[in-house]
């Protein structure tokens, strides 16, 4: 990227922690609606019942899906607990609509920045009912100020639970040390990001050649280590390389799967897919999308005019 457009994707990720902005936006009806059309590129509804038809189609197409519930750094106990009641709900949901997908949360959605033991609790309830339907649930990615508690907790209910999974972010410095803890105390799934949080100074890599190396190396030691890795980027070299560890590895299909975002780079995913590669989409659903749309954009801030285009057309 361009300095312009390193600084303007730092800006969205600032952009996005706004928790006043956000505020701002939910309770103002004119300005929610504007913004909302470029949102619902990059999302599959703002409830439950509209996400369902949307992994509907996507299933009809032969691509399973990842399904979550948006949201974070919930303050109080009620709301992390009205949210707990929303992914039994979507697990339920999924069970009974026959969708074929997982599930994906953030841990401060179920109450993290409110009490640790809540999220625990909350969390283990999440993961016993996803267990009993056979469904998959991976941790979602946040920002590094919370990485050591999510990965605390991931560890700490992983030897229950098998069909609990992590997303470990590649930019971040300490990712490969985490990884290492990981593999020695966990099962599970792992999903890799290239990472989309601002971070303080000196905590993560910047986008380009190094960051691409080190998003290859972590997915090449988890297939080395046969532990199922689901490679969640949009960049098509990246994909290109990985492609060739497969090979050199003679990698089972049923250990590792492509995952994109709804609404980029839609192609890529579909050429993967005729390719013969195990493919998912990522789908959200919800009101809170302010956070989630800023990072998409902040990903190639040159969607910004992609934003426009849909707020306007």
């Amino acid at each position: 990227m361009t300095d312009l457009q390193i600084n303007a994707s730092e800006a969205l990720k600032l952009a996005a922690l706004n928790e006043s902005a956000k505020d701002f936006l939910l309770n103002n009806p004119q300005l929610f609606a504007v913004l909302l059309k470029a949102a619902k590129r990059y999302i599959g509804g703002e409830n439950l019942q509209e996400a369902i038809q949307t992994a509907k189609k996507f299933n009809s197409a032969g691509l399973p899906t990842s399904l979550e519930f948006m949201g974070e750094s919930i303050s109080s106990t009620n709301e992390a607990n009205e949210v707990t009641q929303e992914f039994l709900t979507l697990i339920e949901a999924i069970k009974k609509e026959n969708i074929t997908s997982i599930v994906s949360l953030d841990l401060s959605h179920i109450g993290l920045a409110v009490d640790k033991e809540l999220a625990l609790d909350n969390f283990k309830l999440i993961a016993q009912t996803a267990k009993q339907s056979e469904i998959d649930v991976i941790i979602s990615a946040e920002g590094v100020e919370r990485t050591d508690e999510i990965i605390h907790t991931f560890c700490k209910i992983s030897p229950d639970f098998p069909n609990v999974g992590l997303t470990l972010q590649a930019y971040l410095y300490r990712t490969p040390k985490d990884l290492e803890r990981i593999l020695k105390e966990t099962q599970g799934k792992i999903r890799v990001v290239k990472g989309a949080f601002a971070t303080p100074i000196g905590h993560s890599i910047g986008r380009g050649d190094q960051l691409d190396d080190v998003y290859i190396n972590t997915v090449e030691t988890l297939l080395v280590n046969n532990r199922k890795c689901s490679i969640a980027t949009h960049h098509d070299k990246i994909q290109d390389r990985v492609k060739r560890l497969l090979d050199k590895h003679q990698t089972p299909k049923t250990n590792y799967e492509f995952e994109m975002l709804l609404g980029i780079r839609e192609d890529l995913l579909n050429d993967l897919k005729k390719e013969g590669y195990p493919c998912r989409k990522y789908i959200v659903y919800g009101k809170e999308w302010y956070l989630y749309m800023c990072n998409r954009i902040a990903e190639n801030p040159d969607n910004i005019f992609q934003a426009i285009i849909d707020i306007v057309m």
